[in-house]
């Protein structure tokens, strides 16, 4: 029996190195070649032993083999499996491979970006993938924005910019204008960002969820007549509720009549931009002031990938700008160097441009197309299906990838319906072949349809409609 790995310290070898890639390699394969076979969902304890959550610091050297062990067999074993291609719950971060090859490469060099002195190679590769992002909203050369770790973070710098930018210092009259459909991210930055609660006007979206401009114009002008100053409207890209898109474009035309920053929470449906119906469908987009689209959402790229676009990147400099003595000589936002430091929160901050460089080199921009265009035809292929069952309501045609269904109920009884509807769920959910999540629209409990995952394919939607028919039997 061979003996278990130590590693000689913080400074391995070269032939530890390769045994310790090689030995996590082994694990990751079995992992991802287990997953369409895999359940979606395990419970604590269906493992075994319950896990022990709580563990001492560690005195003395474990081997890896006992770490890849209990990482793999025991840690990562528990739990939703986002990664899946049954996860059709919500909108998940992917997980491609080739972005966990350039968080070793990135990792390992571990060299600064965040000034363009530094390291200015490996800053222009971000600067690119920041570019591209651009390029697929539609912004100009103008454009400046960067990664984060995802969009809380991207909406929060966007409302400090707006702020900056419309405001002043002196902002507490400031209101900003959404939907009741909107990301909870929205109101958890506002109101990081200094704003009243009392400023926030989630209006009333309309029978197909979303946010109409007369609605918003009626509130702005509501608002002047008490003093207040409007200043942000933020528009909904693909919501996470039902997928619905507000009217872009009319939005953003109101926007520039009433001199108000207008802001698009695309973090799930923005990048579908790269399709000719995305493009279609989020025509207006491109004429945002700040733009917020999640490449671990529709990229399929790991959690901890999202980012901020600003149409006019000397306000997203202008907000966010700082100095020290200490820090090196900086570069004028409008050159073909940018400091992000000087564009975001972060002066410390990992090199995430290379996981989304890397696999759009290896794989290029038509691949990720293909795979978007797939989840729309999947999205539209299960809508058709399943209105084709009696015993279910479909509420909305999917706008991009998710649409939301619920039991019909014959007496009309919202609280039974929402009962059955519960139970439907955690029924589909128990055969654990596919794996989906509920919410709430206007009192009615409805059950959400999400093709996002890009291992999601034909047969795992196939199987989803088989789950529901059979688990109508005993709803």
């Amino acid at each position: 029996m061979p003996m278990k790995m130590k590693v000689s310290g913080l400074e391995p070898t070269s032939a530890e190195m390769n045994r310790m890639v090689s030995a996590a390699m082994e694990k990751i394969t079995g992992l991802i070649e287990g997953l369409p076979e895999s359940p979606v969902y395990v419970a604590p304890g269906e493992q075994g032993e319950p896990l022990k959550l709580i563990e001492q610091m560690p005195e003395q050297q474990s081997s890896l083999e006992s770490a890849l062990e209990f990482l793999f067999h025991e840690a990562a074993a528990v739990g939703l499996k986002p990664n899946s291609p049954g996860f059709m719950g919500y909108v998940p971060g992917g997980g491609l491979f080739h972005s966990a090859l350039a968080d070793l490469i990135a990792n390992s060099i571990n060299q600064y970006v965040a000034v363009g002195n530094v390291s200015p190679f490996l800053n222009q590769v971000e600067a690119n993938v920041v570019r591209w992002l651009c390029e697929i909203v539609g912004y100009s050369s103008h454009a400046r924005g960067f990664l984060t770790s995802g969009g809380s973070m991207a909406t929060q710098s966007a409302i400090t910019t707006a702020r900056h930018a419309l405001l002043g210092e002196q902002f507490l009259d400031g209101v900003i204008y959404s939907s009741d459909q909107v990301h909870h991210c929205v109101t958890k930055a506002a109101v990081l960002a200094g704003f009243p609660r009392a400023n926030l006007r989630i209006l009333p979206s309309d029978g197909a969820s979303r946010l109409q401009p007369s609605i918003v114009e009626g509130a702005v002008n509501e608002d002047r007549k008490r003093h207040l100053r409007p200043f942000m409207i933020v528009a909904s890209a693909g919501t996470v509720n039902t997928g619905a898109v507000d009217p872009l474009e009319e939005l953003g035309e109101l926007a520039r009549k009433e001199g108000l920053w207008f802001h698009v929470d695309g973090a799930y449906g923005g990048l579908f931009r790269l399709t000719d119906r995305g493009k279609d469908i989020l025509r207006g987009m491109e004429t945002a002031d700040s733009v917020v689209v999640d490449p671990h959402k529709t990229l399929f790229l790991p959690y901890g990938t999202g980012s901020l676009l600003v149409r006019d990147g000397s306000l997203l400099a202008e907000a966010h700008a700082s100095s020290a003595d200490y820090l090196p000589v900086l570069h004028d936002t409008h050159g073909d160097v940018w400091d992000f430091c000087e564009l975001s929160p972060e002066l410390t901050r990992p090199f995430r441009g290379l996981r989304v460089w890397l696999p759009m080199k290896l794989c290029g921009v038509g691949v990720f197309r293909e795979y978007l265009d797939e989840k729309l035809d999947l999205a539209r292929w299960a809508y058709e299906q399943i209105s084709k069952i009696e015993a279910v309501e479909v509420m909305k045609p999917p706008t991009l990838s998710i649409f939301a269904f619920t039991v019909r109920n014959a007496d009309g009884s919202i609280e039974d319906r929402n009962r059955r509807t519960r139970r439907l769920l955690n029924l589909i959910n128990q055969k654990n072949r596919v794996h989906l999540t509920g919410t709430m629209l206007r009192g009615l409990f409805v059950i959400r349809v999400a093709i996002v995952a890009y291992r999601t394919h034909r047969d795992h939607v196939e199987m989803l409609i088989d789950d529901l028919v059979s688990s109508l039997v005993d709803v």
